[in-house]
């Protein structure tokens, strides 16, 4: 099988789209299939074009045995809403193109958080005649109306009207969370072509290991409790509440926890304004590290924050950082309600707190800085659960999917072309 798989985020980035992309696909190749990705230059989230590559109208590489098709997009920092939705836009123009060069595809999957990725997927699925899947990994524009990124409604409305078009084109959507599939249910879209595969994450890189002495002499931290935030630091994150924490821990004297924020975003700029106004001790900012590297960082925390903006719809996401958290066996402060908060509860693998209150989250961390004990075991229990979610066996779950959504699709079209036959003779 060729699967032709559109994203506009993908290694050498390292957010959690691009890393989850990659790992399936280079499951799929060693399954035996034929892969080929259409994205961009590599650029998130700083606008910036990584070191090495170009952001020329089409390049190809091979990276672990998937052929990697980049085209041209106008790029912009990971901020403004206007200049992002160009970027989108262009993507999609151009990603649609260069699916006219790929070779037989049987397959187009198009993945979110944002949709003019599907609305690329869903057009070259058209023009190649091949199914069409929307990897739904955020309810997007819904979140941009839950952050107040576009105040014009009439926008958002006409968004979402396009959002529905593309549910009710698609011959199988996978979602990330059961909230999402229910979401999608409740607006009218067949639950039986809604799958679920969550996130997860890579067991053979995320592991237990002892902290880099090191690089946390390097940084400072020798002999500090250090609570860690690694990942975008975007609107949707409210990372303002941890800079709230640490300023009362350093007014109370809790001087042995430190606060290390690893990544970039369009709130960035302002968080480090903001930690330097409050002439914040404890708090450490660093850009963000090759994916490889990233563990080295995982390595110095004794404790993860997790955390969204108080919004209904945050509730039905599940954070990708979760899985890599408990599987590195580091326990979780938790604040993000609803269906992640499930499975931080479930299975004892961290506390979780409301979102944006300062005040919980200090408290949590003080407890975990008191008793290590605790804080072992919630990490130990981590490893455990992560194993439920080893990106491994849910890229062969979303396989076998791919595999069941393109028997049906091609059933049912021969099906239209010569009525009365079965879907078992037409396939023959």
């Amino acid at each position: 099988m060729h699967i032709l798989f559109l994203t506009d985020n993908f290694p050498p980035e390292v957010n959690a789209p691009a890393s989850r992309t990659f790992e399936h696909c280079r499951e799929w190749v060693k399954a035996g299939h034929r892969v080929t990705v259409i994205t961009c230059a590599p650029n998130f989230p700083q606008g910036r074009v990584f070191e090495g590559y170009r952001n020329k109208l089409l390049a190809r590489e091979i990276m672990d045995g998937i052929e990697v098709v980049r085209v041209w997009s106008y790029i912009a920092a990971n901020e403004g809403f206007a200049r992002r939705t160009l970027d989108y836009v262009s993507f999609m123009v151009t990603a649609t193109l260069a699916s006219l060069r790929v070779r037989r595809p049987d397959v187009v999957i198009a993945t979110s958080p944002q949709f003019f990725t599907a609305c690329a997927g869903y057009l070259a699925s058209r023009l190649r005649r091949a199914p069409f899947i929307f990897e739904l990994r955020d309810l997007w524009p819904e979140s941009i109306r839950a952050v107040g990124a576009l105040k014009q409604s009439w926008m958002l409305d006409w968004l979402e009207k396009l959002e529905l078009f593309l549910y009710r084109k698609a011959a199988a959507i996978i979602s990330v969370t059961n909230a999402f599939k229910r979401n999608l249910t409740a607006m009218g879209i067949e639950p039986g072509k809604i799958h679920v595969v969550t996130n997860g994450a890579d067991l053979s890189l995320f592991r237990p290991r002892d902290k880099e002495g090191e690089l946390a002499e390097k940084l400072g931290l020798t002999g500090k409790f250090v609570a860690g935030y690694i990942g975008t630091h975007g609107l949707a994150h409210g990372l303002e509440t941890l800079l709230d924490a640490a300023r009362m821990l350093q007014e109370e004297g809790q001087h042995d926890i430190h606060l290390l924020f690893l990544g970039d975003g369009a709130s960035k700029t302002a968080l480090t304004a903001r930690a330097a106004e409050l002439k914040l001790a404890n708090v450490t900012f660093l850009d963000t590290v090759p994916k490889a590297d990233v563990v080295r960082y995982w390595s110095l925390l004794d404790v993860s924050v997790i955390h969204l903006r108080r919004t209904d719809l945050f509730t039905t996401v599940i954070p990708s950082k979760l899985f890599e958290c408990m599987a590195m066996g580091i326990p979780i402060l938790h604040g993000v309600p609803g269906e992640s908060a499930e499975i931080v509860e479930d299975g004892r693998v961290g506390l979780t707190f409301e979102p944006e209150n300062a005040e919980q989250l200090r408290d949590r961390l003080i407890t975990l800085s008191r008793d290590r004990q605790l804080a072992k075991e919630l990490g130990a229990n981590g490893v455990e659960v992560a194993r439920k979610f080893d990106r491994v066996h849910l890229a062969d779950r979303m396989l076998h999917l791919i595999e069941g959504s393109l028997f049906a699709d091609v059933g049912a079209q021969r099906q239209a072309d010569e009525p009365g036959k079965t879907i078992q003779e037409t396939l023959i």
